[in-house]
């Protein structure tokens, strides 16, 4: 009988010996210690990013080109940059083009979100969805799209030159600092639409409802119910644009305007053009040092508005 004849697991002292389960780690991998497992990604972190962005701040204090021998860290690259007309005027421009750009994609961003969310009209969606795809274009390609149609030779000018018969158009503002502004606004918009929509599609239609009914007007329901709401998502995608603004080479570089000079071009044009690598760090780590900053102010306010 099999009572008889199968030995008894209680006898043999122990549990029957069967594979794992599903749920049960191999012995090497129990006696694995933790950290171990934080080692690969920290070397990669190490190895991709630390290291060479040590290499940057390690040049910036040395006063010597690369190649020569060095006689240990000074001061005086910070100095000379910093008393230098090109990088005050350079910081100015990178401010208030990161300012007035993400003004500009905060309102408008605001105005098409709203009109998307809750004006209902034929391809709404379909809207809706290229915001997405709108995200993954490259900014020099929304650069040369304004250039088609505003440049010198653009469609603008061409539909001017052929109308009144003159020499040429009256736009040229592409290669002055608003037209790196126009450009910046119209790329960087979509970043600020993203978080509003979605935002906006947990909105409780019912309160829109309620204060409609109690005879509250367009402006005064979006002033009072739909802004507070909305303010989360304003501040997360306002601080995004500002911060990729400070850090915006393409479009500055792709829009010819040769009198605009930010803080991004300034690294370009003391590696590349001078070979002024000291002066080159300078600049990037006073501008890693402007993103890292307002990052981390970004983060305090957001914590604080329960973003």
């Amino acid at each position: 009988m099999a009572s008889t004849t199968a030995p008894s697991v209680a006898a043999a002292g122990g549990r029957k010996a069967g594979p794992p389960g599903p749920g049960t780690a191999p012995a090497r991998l129990r006696r694995t210690p933790t950290w171990a497992w934080a080692v690969p990604p920290v070397l990669i972190l190490a190895l991709g990013f630390l290291y060479p962005l040590a290499l940057v701040v390690r040049q910036s204090f040395t006063p010597e080109s690369l190649g020569e021998t060095t006689t240990g860290a000074s001061l005086a690259p910070y100095t000379e940059v910093f008393a230098s007309t090109a990088f005050r005027e350079a910081l100015t421009t990178t401010v208030w083009l990161a300012v007035g750009a993400t003004v500009g994609c905060l309102v408008l961003g605001f105005v098409l979100a709203l009109v998307i969310a809750f004006v209902p009209f034929p391809g709404g969606k379909a809207v809706a969805r290229f915001i997405d795809v709108f995200l993954s274009f490259p900014s020099f390609l929304i650069t040369l799209a304004l250039l088609f149609i505003y440049g010198s030779a653009g469609m603008a000018n061409g539909a001017w030159t052929g109308v009144t018969g003159a020499a040429e158009g009256p736009f040229h503002f592409l290669t002055t600092p608003w037209g790196v502004l126009l450009a910046e606004i119209t790329y960087f918009t979509p970043f600020v639409m993203r978080p509003l929509l979605a935002a906006f599609s947990q909105l409780d239609t019912a309160q829109l409802e309620v204060a409609s009914s109690l005879g509250a007007g367009p402006l005064r329901i979006v002033r009072q119910v739909i802004l507070p709401e909305a303010l989360p998502a304003l501040a997360a995608g306002g601080s995004l644009v500002l911060v990729l603004c400070l850090n915006e080479f393409g479009i500055v570089l792709f829009t010819g305007a040769k009198g605009v000079t930010t803080l991004p071009m300034l690294v370009y044009s003391k590696a590349i053009l001078e070979s002024d690598y000291p002066a080159a760090c300078v600049v990037a780590v006073v501008n890693i040092v402007l993103s890292v900053g307002l990052y981390s102010l970004y983060r305090v306010v957001s914590r604080r508005a329960g973003a």
